[in-house]
């Protein structure tokens, strides 16, 4: 199956289950989520995996088992290239329409830590702030968890104590309700931007290089 674009019937699919995420209506609109959502991001991730490696497509079931919303269903769809432990690409539908992104979105104790000894360092931080600069030029956003405070072992007055407070760090791109989105022309979109996100999935993987594997991964 080639990649023809998100469907209408899409976007309208997580409309309403925003409204009504219940079993019953889950069980009532599985062919649509098959044919409209599941099918297309099975085209996408088939076209996108020669250049950027395996896409793994999220389950559409929340997990809430220790969660206070107890509503069983994601009310969006994405898919992920990993290129490192919660680091890589990804690619998003929601009832906002689609939006793209990459950075990384959980670093604790050792990677949280060398991310931000990279982003302190000297000789690597600024790399990473030309990185962001010039993709923030060309249209992207950064996001992401951050600390209101200073982290412990930084200067309030450090000239990158705004990365530095970073938890997370996401720059993304959202196309929302475009034509585009339901037309082959998407693919374009995703892989030229994936393409360009490049140098900061990169620095990324460089900042973390010296953690040990067992440490990465939790």
């Amino acid at each position: 199956m080639q990649f023809q674009g998100f469907p209408v019937a899409a976007l309208d699919f997580y409309d309403d289950l925003e409204m009504d995420n219940t079993k019953s209506f889950w069980e009532a609109n599985k062919e649509v989520y098959d044919e409209s959502v599941k099918k297309p991001f099975a085209a996408l991730s088939a076209a996108l995996e020669p250049e950027f490696g395996a896409v793994k497509i999220f389950r559409p079931y929340r997990d809430v088992r220790f969660a206070k919303d107890k509503t069983p269903y994601k009310t969006h769809q994405g898919a992920f290239v990993a290129a490192g432990p919660s680091m890589g690409w990804y690619v998003e539908l929601s009832p906002r329409g689609v939006r793209v992104g990459a950075g990384f979105y959980e670093a604790s104790g050792a990677r949280l830590g060398a991310i931000r000894a990279a982003v302190a360092d000297d000789r690597t931080g600024p790399a990473l702030r030309r990185t962001i600069a010039k993709l923030e030029r060309a249209g992207f956003e950064l996001g992401g968890d951050r600390l209101k405070t200073t982290p412990r072992g930084f200067d309030a007055d450090h000239p990158r104590i705004d990365l530095l407070r970073h938890r997370q760090i996401i720059l993304g791109r959202p196309y929302g309700f475009e034509k585009v989105i339901h037309t082959p022309a998407v693919l374009t979109l995703v892989r030229d931007d994936w393409r360009a996100l490049k140098p900061l999935v990169t620095w990324l993987q460089r900042a973390v290089a010296g953690v040990p594997e067992d440490l990465r991964i939790r």
